[in-house]
């Protein structure tokens, strides 16, 4: 991503020799948006490509950035190692699209199982129970609605993306950004500018939009269910999943029925908000996990304590029941 060098000038060794692991690889071909580039809905017409690879190694920069503590940045590197194809499609598969934690699932295994990632952590006195759960690093990860390493980059990124905000506005967010201490006394990235600070919020709000749009939430549903067919029929296997997005749509291309189904997928273009699962379309009620960030402002508090712009658009989000029945064309 032409960004990197926005989190850090250079990429340290430790974290360039992780990056070329065979686990860390596979990610390049596992994308940020779930699946919802692959459709033809307009809002995700013409997005520049955005992997799990870009994320992760952004994450690993930031935390690297603020910390310059290599196992901290490793285990950010690594945080997403277990990602499946579409990545948080199959948390709509596996029941879990209010949570989505079920993609974290064996990432300690495929650590473990990559030889080569084992030989670099050796040499630099690195063991698996360091990197194999960023959780434990309050920098690279905490608990929603704070901003971390791993929340800031997918929301700058997808600004970029989404052309919610432009480079030189995404550089002056990061720019302002410290490591201080928050409330609990637990560090936490904060913001010194009070009006950059609810300008972030504002905007990564309006990411938060589209990660639980119609199109978004319809999509999600529809591929889970189009992988869950696949799988059933013997199309594709479980461990396809842990594969790369070319590899399975490959697979379900080379079967008549699956083919139709991705090409059906492929052809949506548009939601409608309907009162009844009846009649044209097909129609889903689709719940999502709802997601934003209340950044904190160095010596003052939360946005949200002082904005009243961002209460009000943020309640307005959380409002919204998600329980219209949405039809897809």
């Amino acid at each position: 991503m032409e960004h990197y060098t926005v989190y850090h000038k250079e990429i340290p060794a430790i974290l360039s020799d992780c990056a070329e692991t065979p686990c860390m690889q596979r990610l390049k071909a596992v994308g940020m948006n779930c699946g919802c580039e692959y459709t033809a809905f307009p809002r995700f017409a013409g997005l520049k490509p955005y992997s799990r690879f870009d994320h992760s190694l952004g994450v690993a920069l930031i935390v690297w950035h603020f910390t310059h503590d290599g196992q901290q940045a490793v285990a950010g590197l690594l945080h997403d190692v277990a990602s499946p194809v579409f990545a948080h499609v199959v948390d709509f598969l596996r029941g879990d699209y209010l949570v989505q934690e079920s993609t974290e699932d064996g990432t300690r295994a495929i650590i473990e199982g990559d030889e080569t990632l084992q030989r670099i952590l050796s040499a630099h006195g690195i063991k698996t129970d360091g990197v194999c759960d960023y959780h434990i690093y309050p920098i690279a990860d905490n608990d929603s609605p704070r901003l971390s390493a791993d929340r800031l980059e997918y929301t700058l990124g997808n600004l970029l993306n989404y052309r919610i905000r432009t480079p030189d506005e995404v550089k002056a967010y990061y720019a302002d950004l410290s490591v201080g201490t928050n409330e609990d006394g637990v560090p936490e990235l904060v913001f010194s500018d009070a009006r950059r600070a609810e300008d972030f919020a504002l905007a990564s709000l309006d990411c938060s939009k589209i990660y639980v749009s119609d199109e978004d939430r319809y999509a999600m549903q529809m591929l889970s269910e189009l992988l869950r067919d696949a799988i059933r029929g013997g199309v594709l296997t479980e461990a396809d999943l842990l594969t790369t997005e070319p590899e399975v749509v490959a697979k379900l291309l080379r079967n008549e029925r699956t083919a139709a189904a991705w090409r059906r997928y492929r052809a949506y273009h548009l939601t409608r908000r309907v009162e009844t699962p009846e009649g044209e379309g097909e129609r889903r009620r689709i719940p999502a996990k709802k997601r934003y960030i209340d950044p904190l402002i160095a010596g003052v508090g939360r946005v949200s304590a002082h904005s009243e712009a961002f209460r009000a658009a943020r309640d307005a989000f959380l409002s919204d029941p998600q329980t219209e029945w949405i039809a897809g064309e």
